[in-house]
This record gives structure tokens, sequence and C-alpha cells, in this order.
């Protein structure tokens, strides 16, 4: 018995292989798409997946101020942050967000999905999100992905 083939293969830098896929997102729900995503970023859709190694795609979508947010979340929910300062802490809407900066409303869901480490950071460098449907990343050959295919 050749026991060589039953060997865990474990994924590091230099064995990994990213590819680029383009995602739309006219008239997606904002969670299902972020958590999706997410999973693509991650490489939990690999075969060869590891936790600590940054082994997920890059991924880029586009049209993002067309992207749905369901029930009353649009006006209800609000998004905090706070500037450092005494009485610093500002709120915002969605519905504010996606008139200004769009593209913040996908990147904080989907951060918000991955691990609070500092591989996250690593992996949300690979999201890149715009308004419209250009985007500048024809050199590298991004692949359509359809979002239903993937559970």
């Amino acid at each position: 018995m050749d026991t060589l083939s039953y060997k865990t293969k474990s994924a590091n830098k230099a064995t990994v292989s990213k590819d680029w896929y383009v995602v739309d997102a006219t008239n997606e729900v904002l969670g299902r798409l972020s958590s999706k995503v997410a999973k693509i970023l991650r490489g939990k859709n690999k075969t060869d997946f590891t936790p600590h190694v940054d082994c997920g795609d890059n991924v880029i979508i586009i049209n993002a101020e067309k992207v749905r947010l369901t029930g009353s979340k649009l006006s209800d929910k609000q998004y905090v942050r706070y500037t450092g300062y005494p009485g610093g802490q500002r709120f915002a809407s969605p519905e504010d967000l996606l008139k200004k900066h769009p593209e913040r409303v996908i990147e904080m869901a989907v951060a918000g999905m991955l691990p609070k480490n500092k591989l996250a950071d690593a992996i949300i460098k690979n999201l890149h999100v715009y308004v419209g449907s250009q985007h500048p990343h024809e050199a590298q050959q991004p692949k359509e992905l359809n979002l239903n295919s993937i559970k």
C-alpha cells in the first residue's frame, strides 16, 4: 500500500492558485451576495482550503449601487463609526451610504463575514467593488460568476 497518496495536502502561499471573478450586484440581496462573496474570498469553495492561508480568489463586484436590502433595512439599519474624539460617534443609514459611497455598503457587509484577525486584512484586499459596470481589471481576464451556483 502506498502511504504517500494518503497525505493531507496543506496549501501555502506558493501553491495557491488564485482566479479572478466578476459578480454583478444588480438586484442582488446584500446579505446573500456578501455571504457568497466572503466564501469565495476565503477559499472555502476549494478542495485545498486551509484555514490559516489566504487561498481564496479575487472578486470584482460591479454595479454596487443597484444592490437590494430587504424589509425596512434601507431606512432602519444604522452603521456606527467613531471619530476618536469626545462626542464623535457618527451614524449613517444604508440609504445615505448608497447615495454617497455605494461600494462601502458591500465592503462592510463582506468584511463583517470574514474572521476577525490579521488574515482577514489580507483577504479583504482581494475584494474590488465598483460603481457602474466598468472596472479596470480586464487584464486579469476575470470569469463571470453566477451566485446561484454557489451553495
